[in-house]
């Protein structure tokens, strides 16, 4: 006799001008790795920040995943990314999101105000600081021209687990709520944090590990053998 199992991958999604190496990465990585889970952090710059898009960040995550059953954990950027993967893909098996930017045009246009939006399209990029880098560099407008033809709230099937910091000032709470309104398959677990939640990722894994085990020993199937 003999146990196979279809287990579904973990995908991490990292934020904005960040990286694969980042704190919540490396994190939910190490956590996963002592219940014997591996977690695969993704690129999704591909080395071209400055060309970076919502479209071609998707198709990093849809070749990582390869047609296959996946958990997607994704903070900020990455959480807006994972939800719109997962609307699109029937195959994703749960998301994880971590102050998702949800309405992400919309999130820029009201930070950067309508001035600095006009001279970054008139320009064609401006300079941000990429933190996984640790420096300036410089981001295409082609990002602004992508996101717009993206929805806001993606509409997700998959059980998800949402976390939000009541105090964020970059992604207001209200947003994770809208989101979560309505949607039986989505809990929203708010958290006295900012945006980054990385003084709480201890309440996050209490929360994320029964979720996220739960899922990956998902589908065992056993064989009789003579």
């Amino acid at each position: 006799m003999f146990t196979s199992r279809m287990v579904p991958r973990v995908l991490y999604l990292h934020g904005f001008a960040s990286s694969p190496n980042s704190r919540k990465a490396q994190f939910f990585r190490e956590k996963l790795a002592m219940e014997g889970v591996d977690l695969a952090a993704l690129d999704l710059a591909q080395g071209d920040f400055a060309g970076l898009t919502l479209s071609g960040q998707l198709e990093v995550v849809e070749r990582a995943a390869d047609g296959q059953a996946v958990i997607l954990v994704g903070s900020s950027m990455g959480g807006y990314l994972a939800a719109l993967y997962a609307a699109r893909h029937p195959e994703v098996a749960a998301l994880i999101l971590l102050a998702p930017a949800f309405c992400f045009h919309s999130l820029w246009e009201k930070e950067l105000g309508p001035e600095k939006m006009a001279e970054w399209r008139k320009n064609g990029t401006i300079p941000v600081f990429h933190y996984g880098e640790g420096r300036q560099m410089d981001l295409s407008y082609g990002l602004m021209e992508d996101a717009k033809n993206y929805e806001g709230y993606p509409e997700v099937g998959a059980p998800g687990l949402v976390f939000h910091g009541v105090q964020d000032p970059v992604v207001s709470i209200t947003l994770p709520r809208t989101f979560a309104q309505g949607r039986c398959n989505v809990r929203l677990v708010e958290l006295h944090s900012g945006h980054e939640l990385t003084d709480v990722l201890d309440e996050i894994w209490k929360e994320s590990k029964p979720f996220l085990l739960s899922r990956t020993s998902l589908s065992v199937s056993t064989v009789e053998t003579s």
